[in-house]
């Protein structure tokens, strides 16, 4: 067995036998009790692609959907969904090529941000949720956004933990991927394959991180054997390239917001050099009332700030969306 494999597969069984956290819910005597929160995991198949999801919460509760950044998957909310799952119902999915989802070959899969949205939408039809709050992240904003200008009408609240709609939030990092989208060749291809590397993975969670003690290094092991899998280095240089096409969308992403007027919480790591906090003022443009949170840290906020991001989305979601 390939050793690298083997190693992938014992950590996944730590990571999913560990025990459920658990939330405090206050009783009528205003006495903390412990109530345990168990995830579910599982997969549906999507035109043929098995589409791997966590899930937890009643689904008689108010649905929020977690849609993940590059280069992670669903397992940037294994903290998270344990502490909203009490109040909410919880779907958080890989993008195939992600996570524990299947990862097609790409003569038959369009990895595309387009085709990525259609996946999660028809995920959603099958699971039969009719309305739902969205919290997008990193990738999960072009694809969540996608979403939400074509079905406006199901999204009950918006949740932006550092996810762009805004050139502002494009600068420096950007450039020699701007490089590859003007020419969409091999030489461009190949000065950007280093964002695939263990020192890219660990860098974007560690970057503009105070205490780098607060990161697990589960983080970057885990996301990193996931892209060191045959294959999977060309899945993320070709969504690279096609990042291009989520440019042109976001005058119609901000028309949405102006239109629309879903009550938005912006979370964002101010010191991220991906997604610039320069990308989360312009929310406010199109979003009076927008709550707009900068935190002290980078592009992964929830791996140093996920209580205080935990707290923020409660205590919004709580004002916005009735039990």
């Amino acid at each position: 067995m390939n050793y690298k494999y083997f190693l992938l597969n014992i950590l996944a069984l730590i990571l999913l036998s560990a025990p459920p956290l658990v939330t405090a819910k206050r009783t009528s005597n205003a006495k903390a009790v412990a109530v345990p929160v168990q995830l579910s995991y599982h997969t549906a198949n999507v035109d043929g692609v098995e589409v791997f999801y966590r899930e937890a919460g009643a689904k008689s509760a108010p649905t929020l959907v977690l849609l993940h950044g590059f280069p992670t998957s669903s397992h940037m909310f294994r903290n998270l969904i344990p502490q909203l799952a009490d109040k909410y119902h919880v779907i958080a999915p890989d993008y195939p090529g992600f996570g524990q989802s299947a990862s097609p070959e790409r003569d038959k899969f369009a990895y595309t941000f387009d085709n990525y949205a259609k996946v999660v939408d028809k995920l959603i039809q099958q699971l039969d949720l009719k309305r739902y709050a969205l919290y997008v992240m990193d990738y999960g904003a072009p694809v969540g956004f996608r979403l939400a200008a074509a079905h406006p009408e199901k999204v009950t609240a918006l949740i932006v933990q550092n996810g762009n709609a805004y050139n502002e939030g494009l600068e420096q990092f950007w450039d020699p991927i701007k490089a590859y989208w003007k020419t969409g060749g091999m030489t461009e291809r190949e000065a950007i394959r280093w964002l695939t590397s263990i020192k890219a993975t660990k860098w974007q969670y560690t970057n503009g991180v105070n205490d780098t003690s607060l990161v697990s290094p589960d983080t970057w092991t885990v996301d990193q054997a996931l892209l060191d899998r045959p294959g999977n280095a060309e899945i993320q240089l070709d969504l690279f390239y096609d990042y291009r096409t989520n440019i042109p969308l976001y005058p119609q992403w901000q028309a949405y917001f102006r239109q629309h007027k879903p009550p938005t919480l912006v979370v964002w790591g101010k010191n991220d050099a991906i997604f610039v906090a320069a990308g989360a003022a312009p929310y406010k443009r199109d979003l009076p009332g927008a709550e707009i949170h900068l935190l002290d840290t980078g592009h992964f906020a929830l791996e140093t700030h996920g209580n205080d991001i935990a707290k923020l989305i409660r205590d919004f979601l709580g004002k916005h969306l009735k039990p």
